[in-house]
């Protein structure tokens, strides 16, 4: 079933182990909304206000949540393992699995099982989970979208090192469309401008998952 992404969870894999992560370091985990991030060492590490600290980006192409469930002590995990306690973990996909067909339902069930293994595998580690966003391509599912990231939002607070951020909502106009500036032409992936507005976003956070 997750074949597809085993060349690339390899890749991942031996970066770990080559480079060992530093203590306290940022770790990105999820979709290629994380994976194409290029500028995310130079975006995200001027809010840790720490050099040493590292910024890790595991994320891999057309991951699904639930894959990103299937991985996660091969990755995050393994971190949680082999390092010293990372600083936070930061978290995108779900839009994938509906993309898929997959149900609300199933997608929150995906997301259930990734944040009881935060809470096994990182105790005391702050999580972040990036809302799904309203990419334009991803038009036709818009209301499982919301209906997703509502009740993530309403679940999370059940553990309290876990943060729901809504990037959703500041992705759109005024008139509720997608705003077309913040995605490449095929409607799924972002710009420049869409990883500079997750930035802006994630500096309101740098207390609880930077410093």
């Amino acid at each position: 079933m997750f074949e597809w992404y085993e060349a690339e969870v390899k890749t991942l894999e031996a970066k770990l182990t080559t480079e060992p992560v530093a203590a306290g370091s940022v770790v990105f985990y999820g979709s290629s909304s994380v994976r194409l991030w290029e500028t995310l060492r130079t975006d995200i590490g001027p809010l840790t206000r720490h050099p040493e600290r590292g910024i890790v980006n595991l994320g891999f192409g057309g991951s699904t949540l639930a894959a990103c469930v299937h991985y996660f002590d091969r990755l995050p995990g393994r971190i949680a393992r082999m390092s010293p306690p990372v600083r936070s973990l930061v978290f995108y996909a779900g839009e994938n699995d509906l993309g898929d067909g997959r149900s609300v339902d199933a997608v929150f069930d995906s997301f259930i099982w990734l944040h009881a293994m935060v809470r096994d595998r990182l105790p005391g580690v702050p999580f972040a989970f990036l809302s799904i966003k309203p990419s334009p391509a991803r038009a036709a599912i818009m209301s499982r979208i919301r209906a997703v990231n509502d009740k993530i939002r309403e679940r999370i607070v059940e553990r309290p090192e876990s943060l729901f951020i809504d990037v959703y909502g500041e992705m759109l106009n005024g008139n509720g469309t997608p705003r077309p500036e913040l995605w490449t032409e095929d409607g799924i992936h972002m710009s420049r401008a869409g990883y500079d507005l997750w930035t802006q976003i994630l500096t309101r956070y740098r207390v609880t998952l930077f410093e």
